[in-house]
């Protein structure tokens, strides 16, 4: 190669580079607690009955804090957890579904219709804020 000749740029390369960069900044920055799968959306949650009001919590570690006021008795806690989520999410309570955890705190719920994306968009405003 001749002295002062620079390589032509390959802004094909670069461009790929520059969108599997922002892919893997995409996933680092979608939340430990939203696991998207084949079958839809899990969110691990960790749900605390007999709490003052419902609401959505704060991120503890790999799990979304939320709050019921029901009793953790004959699945009430259960049963005020879903319609929270569904109307949180904006979507039908049939969406959410419990798939781990129905005598634990320690919950996985399965959320069909909506991508992880859409689930940390619409849960953004309630745990991100506090």
């Amino acid at each position: 190669m001749k002295k002062g000749v620079s390589t032509p740029v390959r802004p094909v390369a670069g461009l790929a580079r520059r969108a599997v960069s922002a892919g893997l900044a995409e996933m680092l920055a979608m939340p430990s607690f939203i696991r998207e799968q084949k079958d839809g959306v899990c969110l691990a949650v960790k749900l605390q009955p007999r709490a003052a009001k419902n609401e959505i919590g704060t991120a503890l570690g790999d799990e979304l804090k939320i709050k019921v006021t029901a009793p953790p008795v004959e699945a009430a806690a259960n049963e005020a957890l879903l319609p929270l989520l569904a109307e949180t999410l904006g979507c039908p309570r049939g969406a959410a579904q419990l798939a781990r955890g129905q005598t634990s705190r320690h919950k996985t719920i399965r959320i069909s219709g909506l991508t992880a994306r859409q689930v940390a968009e619409k849960l953004s405003g309630t745990w991100q804020s506090r």
